[in-house]
């Protein structure tokens, strides 16, 4: 190990010499034959305090002398991680019971000891990683202050930053094994994503011990983010009048001062990427519910598109998915007021333009109606607020109508008459049919359909569509896998991997070679997956490569073009978004929202108007008929309401339902204002009634008119 003297601080000083051991020479004869400075059974046997305080003097004298302190007594698990965790929480739990001064005298010492790995970080070969590790398990740690305040946990997380990156490595394997025994009484809770379909490449690799070794590591810093995120929401804000409660404010992280909790973001930037590579937790680990409640996100978006803006925004992995999408929004609305006003500049001066990015169709010609119009569009006509227009029908579009046209046409696009997709029949996914030569219409639609999931990602629309994870990963330029082909095709996948199972014997008996066969528009192709593929053998020493590229061939070779076409769609309205920022399970909740039918937290959400209540007894009524519904008819009733079928991330409480009374008892059949999820329900006589009513309605609800 290379060390380097440093010059000891007066605070160094001045402790040893009140406590009559600046003598140097002492220093060797405290230190036992292996070169261990402090144990917590060397801290045990202590008689007075003032030997103690004496004893953590020497400990932390230099990181170095620091980082030979708690060694790991077992062999094998020193390996992983020098330092055994445990007792360095057994010293910090006996110190945390002693007086005043000691506690003092730790949090000065650690100081000290932080701002010398500050100035002078250790090179490749240093161990002060060690130090660190044991000041960040010091309980207190996110709570120090130096005496005007400043909290100390930033500069630690600086000292981090200012290490070499092998240090930096070295410290996250720590992170994931001086921890790593099972704990009976440890129930680790991840911030979970509703009803998201686990990929498989998001499955944790790390065993339970280093999953929860890993956790309490991570939970440092999430707790210093919490407890500043907090403090900062809950600042006073003068009343507005006499006896009105203090209010919480939404935090900005630029009027922040930004300073300390960037710092600690980025050491957490550290941690993430480590996990992205390593799998240790899962990512919803990282989401900080106090960031999710109380950033202000509104005045962060525009922050993150300046230059040097300091904002939430820069850090997605602390972001939950809700946030995001909020993020999306706000872009959204940014660019359409912007478009909005070019709009009216433009008229001004050139003649009249359309403020509005306006579709007419037909509902008997909806995808080349689209298609065509959309053609004729420029790539900022796109960025402009979607209307929608069904000929022949009077609705006006507040919403409503848009959600039903994108509904429909989505139901028309992945339909077999059009030949572009294909669906299992087993995960009912749709992906690409192979074509290496796809026809010049079939890429218009191609495009089409990425254009109008763009489309309904811009105007914050949920479709009900089923692509498979390997879709959203593409878009966003993450890998495919060969376990993503157990989603697309699972007979495939299953084939597949029996082949890994099978003899040298079995293989030849086979007799495969690297040419498949595959269908195109009912004709039988072939196509080699690798050069001379034709006339090479399937054996037990090629079989890995046969299994990539034929999973290469399915979700690329075989549909470069159809997903070149789709990407393109896709990019031409969110190429540039926050979009790019989300992860492949995130975007799939963004473009489909979540799967949770969860009326009761609907129920509890519910606005009522009109005269209604939740005590008004056909309100209850309403709600015992629906608790009876099927998952089938619940999708219809939202469908009759809100012109959508789909759950917004975060769930049914997220969306902003109303009840409005429509008049006394009588045999109307409840109507809807689409456009702004309001249920006009007549106050009917019986339960018996408004049952009868209500199927009626939802399974008549397709088509506008004006109420």
């Amino acid at each position: 190990m290379v060390t380097r003297s440093r010059s000891r601080s007066a605070a160094q000083i001045a402790s040893r010499q009140s406590l009559g051991t600046t003598n140097d020479s002492d220093d060797s004869s405290e230190v036992s034959q292996n070169g261990v400075v402090l144990t917590s059974k060397l801290l045990c046997e202590l008689r007075s305090e003032k030997d103690v305080i004496a004893k953590l003097i020497e400990a932390f004298l230099e990181p170095c002398t620091l980082a030979r302190s708690f060694p790991q007594k077992d062999a094998l698990r020193a390996l992983d991680c020098p330092v055994d965790a445990a007792d360095v929480r057994s010293a910090y739990t006996f110190l945390a019971k002693k007086s005043k001064r000691v506690r003092d005298e730790l949090r000065r010492l650690t100081i000290d000891a932080i701002n010398t790995l500050n100035s002078e970080p250790c090179d490749e070969h240093d161990s002060q990683m060690n130090a660190v590790l044991i000041m960040l398990l010091n309980p207190k740690i996110t709570e120090y202050t130096h005496d005007d305040d400043t909290p100390v946990f930033p500069e630690l997380c600086s000292a981090i930053l200012n290490q070499p990156p092998s240090q930096r490595s070295t410290l996250m394997q720590y992170f994931a094994a001086s921890d790593a025994v099972p704990s009976s009484n440890s129930t680790p809770a991840y911030p979970a994503l509703l009803n998201v379909r686990p990929s498989i490449d998001e499955q944790l690799l790390a065993s339970d011990g280093e999953r929860e070794s890993f956790e309490r590591y991570l939970n440092i810093f999430q707790k210093y983010v919490t407890q500043e995120m907090v403090k900062a929401a809950q600042r006073i804000v003068p009343p507005a009048s006499a006896g009105s409660e203090p209010a919480t404010q939404k935090v900005s992280l630029h009027t922040l001062g930004g300073c300390s909790l960037v710092v600690v973001a980025q050491c957490m930037a550290l941690i993430n990427s480590y996990n992205n590579t390593h799998k240790v937790v899962p990512y919803t680990a990282f989401y900080n519910d106090a960031v999710n409640e109380h950033a202000d996100i509104k005045e962060d978006v525009p922050r993150f598109r300046m230059p040097d803006g300091i904002s939430f925004c820069s850090y997605p992995f602390l972001l939950s998915p809700t946030t995001k999408s909020e993020i999306i929004r706000i872009e959204s609305v940014i660019l359409m007021r912007t478009e909005l006003q070019d709009s009216f500049f433009r008229a001004m001066f050139s003649g009249v333009t359309c403020p509005y990015l306006v579709l007419e169709v037909r509902r008997d010609n909806l995808v080349r109606d689209t298609l065509y119009q959309l053609d004729l569009k420029f790539s900022q006509d796109l960025r402009k607020q979607l209307k929608v227009r069904f000929v022949g029908e009077e609705g006006v579009d507040e919403g409503g109508v848009q959600k039903e046209f994108f509904q429909l046409i989505v139901r028309d696009v992945f339909s077999p008459k059009y030949g572009i997709f294909k669906a299992s029949e087993n995960t009912h996914f749709y992906w690409f049919r192979p074509q290496l030569k796809p026809a010049k219409d079939s890429l218009e639609e191609i495009r089409l359909t990425g254009q109008l999931i763009g489309l309904a990602v811009y105007n914050a629309v949920i479709l009900d569509i089923h692509l498979p994870p390997a879709m959203y990963k593409k878009l966003l330029g993450v890998s495919v896998t060969r376990e993503d082909l157990r989603e697309v095709d699972p007979e495939l996948y299953h084939g597949l991997m029996q082949l890994l199972n099978l003899t040298t014997e079995e293989l030849e008996f086979l007799e495969r070679t690297f040419e498949i066969e595959y269908e195109d528009l009912g004709e039988l192709r072939t196509h080699e997956l690798i050069p001379g593929g034709a006339h090479t053998l399937l054996t037990i020493h090629n079989r890995d490569l046969f299994i990539d590229k034929y999973v290469d061939f399915v979700f690329n070779t075989g549909c470069e073009k159809q997903f070149s076409e789709f990407k393109s769609g896709f990019d031409r309205i969110c190429g540039s978004s926050y979009v790019r920022h989300m992860r492949p399970q995130e975007l799939e909740l963004l473009v489909c929202g979540c799967s949770d039918l969860d009326f009761t937290a609907l129920e509890r959400s519910t606005i009522y108007d009109g005269g209604y209540s939740k005590e008004t007894t056909v309100i209850q009524y309403f709600w015992r008929v629906v608790g009876e519904f099927t998952d089938e008819l619940k999708r219809k009733l939202l469908f009759f309401a809100t012109s959508s079928d789909r759950v917004p991330i975060g769930g049914l409480s997220k969306l902003h339902f109303v009840i409005a009374k429509n008049g006394g008892d009588s045999d109307r059949l409840p109507t809807s204002h689409t456009c702004f999820n309001v249920l006009l329900l007549p106050e009917y006589s019986s339960l018996e009634k408004l049952r009868e009513r209500l199927l009626t309605a939802i399974h008549n609800s397709e088509g506008f008119g004006m109420i």
